[in-house]
């Protein structure tokens, strides 16, 4: 069957390639996915499946049943873009100003359309039920996407057992597919600091309170937090992204305002903290004259992979790309992920799928959310094959 499969992928990959650069080229963002989820509910209906359209906003779900009566696996895409003006070049680029698909959402729409279309043909050789799940708003931190579709009942009718996602990872080579059990990405938390000082010309600084000065100690003194109070074996970042305050270059700033991220992995890190930065924080405000307020917001929690499933996933990529391409990633990245939402609620496997182009360098290739990322066009058909057999296995056709 594998052979038969392959052909298939090859078969529909004309198409699948067109779909990927229309998305492309019409970039949306969070909660504004209209066009794509219409694109999306149009391709999937072609097949003969159920679709249900507008799930907690844009959200589109395909349901293919099996010959008989059996487990179902979801696999899940998103299909948000991101405010960035493309500087790629490339024929496909976004004709919409200020939209870029800079995080590969267009490969992942495009490559789960890919394997609705592969499965859909062959859904007389396995028992049970596949839900594609095509999901808005995964950039929307701190709400996500995941979360509106899993109480828009995404999860039930019939009640999923396994569901699997991907993600191009540009730091991975195309032909090689990454993943591990347990937490393989971070929390992803939003900080908020506001310092109060108190106003003063600038040449008399001991008359105010500079809240400049405050926000500066408070920067620095945040970084302890991770190596002073986070186990060297464990993982955490606190970034602080943008700095507002001041009104004139001869004005002792009277409020500065500090916004950030916090990533974690251990859940327990993530609880603890909250607490840290704002005993921190408001400690070196009040020690220096000023004053701290600090609102925390809880955005996605790690993405832990079920170990059971994951194995069975492994052992899929190794019948598709051979053992010695298959990566079992060492440490999670702190980048979130708001699948992480659906492993919390049943066992889930997120997959990194290489998509460096070969002869191109590591330090040469564009990240993630970088106005120049380009993922490599080959990955998207072993995208498409893993998608696929990853539902097959877990079908155990």
């Amino acid at each position: 069957m594998q052979t038969e499969l392959k052909n298939l992928v090859a078969k529909h990959l004309e198409k699948i390639m067109d779909l990927r650069c229309r998305i492309h080229k019409n970039p949306e963002l969070s909660n504004e996915e209209a066009a794509t989820a219409e694109l999306v509910a149009a391709t999937l209906k072609e097949t003969g499946m159920k679709v249900i359209t507008g799930v907690s906003g844009h959200g589109v779900v395909g349901v293919l049943q099996g010959a008989g009566e059996g487990p179902c696996i979801a696999l899940r895409a998103d299909m948000d873009a991101l405010p960035m003006e493309e500087k790629t070049g490339h024929p496909c680029e976004s004709r919409v100003k200020g939209v870029m698909h800079a995080c590969g959402h267009d490969v992942h729409t495009a490559t789960l359309l890919g394997a609705a279309l592969v499965l859909s043909e062959v859904k007389d050789r396995f028992n049970g039920t596949v839900k594609f799940v095509f999901q808005p708003a995964e950039e929307f931190n701190p709400t996500g996407g995941a979360p509106g579709m899993i109480d828009g009942g995404v999860l039930q009718n019939p009640d999923v057992d396994g569901i699997v996602g991907l993600h191009v990872w540009p730091s991975l080579p195309t032909g090689t597919v990454a993943t591990k059990d347990g937490a393989l990405m971070g929390a992803s938390d939003r900080l908020f600091l506001t310092v109060k000082g108190r106003g003063a010309h600038g040449s008399e600084p001991d008359n105010g309170v500079d809240a400049i000065a405050i926000a500066s100690q408070i920067i620095s003194a945040l970084q302890t937090i991770v190596s002073r109070n986070v186990s060297p074996l464990d993982a955490a970042v606190v970034t602080i992204g943008t700095i507002k305050g001041g009104d004139r270059y001869n004005v002792i700033a009277e409020e500065v305002v500090l916004e950030g991220t916090v990533r974690t992995v251990n859940p327990e890190t993530q609880e603890k903290m909250p607490g840290r930065i704002e005993t921190l924080a408001g400690g070196i405000a009040r020690g220096m004259g000023g004053d701290c307020e600090m609102k925390y917001i809880r955005g996605y929690p790690p993405l832990m992979n079920d170990p059971g499933l994951t194995k069975k996933v492994l052992s899929t990529l190794a019948g598709i790309v051979g053992e010695e391409n298959v990566i079992k990633v060492e440490k999670p990245a702190l980048g979130g992920e708001d699948f992480a939402f659906f492993t919390r609620k049943v066992p889930g496997c997120f997959l990194w799928l290489g998509c460096r182009p070969e002869g191109v360098a590591k330090e040469d290739m564009a990240p993630l959310h970088n106005n120049r990322f380009l993922p490599d066009e080959k990955s998207v058909p072993l995208g498409v094959e893993v998608m696929v057999r990853c539902a097959l296995d877990f079908l155990g056709a």
